[in-house]
């Protein structure tokens, strides 16, 4: 939403200057320049890219406008989940919470997070961490190996739509540049004629420089860096994952498990230590021992 509102701002903030200098809004409306840049501009990216990619543009500009933060009852519920996990796993043994972690749409654990078992990634690195604990037999420094890899392929797998969203920002001034020289192309065919359309011919064409310029650190552009921190904020709530999981699998009793992923939340979301304490309590009323 914030997103939506800031690229308003910037087009009302450039638009409402012009009418004050006196400006023609009719001028700056220009189909032909708009399709020429919006349209070489989507086939760059087409060219360029493969169509998990292009997805994953689509994705990531929807996650945007929907807010793209992590909020802090994610990362609470999800550290309540994993304490009812390890609970359980401490007070039955690791045998008990296969179940769990083979079938989590059954398990009666994970039906508590919805989000969890949207989210197939996260269910995955959660289950396939834990499968490797309840096998044996895996030191925790290589489970941690483990999980870094698989983040760290997410990761680039995540960036790769924003890299592909900042290249198509970096061609739209060029890309206007093209627009405003085919418009002095049309101007100088038209020489002869009146001044009036002589004139209307080179304002279309400087159009299609600003609105590459426009596009690209107005509203592509600013997409694309609030999409890489989209990105890192999924990161670091894996962190958070992996740090509570680590912490688990290390021998820490469930409740300081949960502690150490606490302490690894961004600041800005982080739940108080009574706040998370409390809501694995109450809500779960393991001792977590």
């Amino acid at each position: 939403m914030f997103s939506i509102i800031g690229i308003l701002i910037v087009l009302g903030s450039v638009i409402g200057g012009f009418l004050m200098e006196k400006g023609k809004l009719p001028v700056l409306v220009q189909p032909a320049e708009f399709l020429t840049i919006a349209g070489a501009a989507i086939g760059t990216v087409l060219v360029a890219n493969p169509m998990h990619i292009l997805k994953g543009i689509i994705a990531g500009v929807i996650g945007v406008i929907k807010g793209g933060v992590v909020p802090k009852k994610r990362y609470v519920d999800s550290l309540k989940m994993l304490f009812d996990l390890f609970s359980k796993a401490r007070k039955e043994g690791m045998v008990a919470i296969e179940a769990d972690i083979e079938e989590p749409d059954k398990s009666p654990i994970f039906s508590k997070s919805p989000e969890f078992l949207k989210d197939h990634h996260v269910m995955s690195f959660v289950c396939d961490t834990m499968r490797m604990a309840v096998t044996g037999g895996v030191k925790a420094f290589d489970v941690d190996q483990m999980m870094e890899l698989d983040l760290e392929v997410h990761h680039h797998t995540s960036m790769a739509p924003t890299l592909a969203l900042n290249s198509m920002a970096d061609a739209l001034p060029g890309l206007g540049i093209v627009a405003a020289v085919l418009g002095i192309v049309v101007t100088m065919g038209a020489l002869g004629g009146p001044p009036a359309e002589i004139g209307h011919k080179v304002a279309a064409a400087l159009v299609g420089t600003f609105l590459g310029i426009l596009l690209c650190y107005g509203v592509i552009g600013p997409l694309a860096a609030n999409m890489t921190k989209a990105v890192e904020a999924e990161a670091a709530f894996y962190g958070v994952l992996r740090t509570t999981l680590l912490a688990f699998i290390k021998g820490t009793a469930p409740i300081m498990a949960v502690e150490i992923g606490r302490r690894a939340i961004p600041a800005y979301v982080r739940p108080a230590f009574a706040e998370l304490e409390k809501a694995c309590r109450d809500k779960s009323g393991a001792e977590g021992a």
